[in-house]
């Protein structure tokens, strides 16, 4: 059975998230002050996000960095 690392489940809920706030990447980015192909890239869970980045993310997404991370774990 093939395991799924953090940064996937992360991705995962953050394009979730961002969906049901039914905004684009590009607007995420903007709200979060990232640029948009890098949020594209943690979408699909193939960078590394800093703790500035997560922490931005979860504002912009309207979240709190452990709820973010909670939704990551479902």
């Amino acid at each position: 059975m093939a395991t799924i690392d953090l940064k996937t489940l992360l991705g995962m809920a953050i394009k979730t998230q961002r969906a049901s706030l039914g905004i684009s990447q590009e607007e995420l980015a903007h709200r979060a002050g990232l640029h948009r192909t890098y949020v594209s890239d943690l979408e699909r869970g193939v960078r590394n996000p800093s703790v500035d980045s997560i922490e931005k993310l979860a504002r912009a997404l309207e979240l709190s960095v452990s709820k973010l991370f909670e939704r990551a774990s479902e």
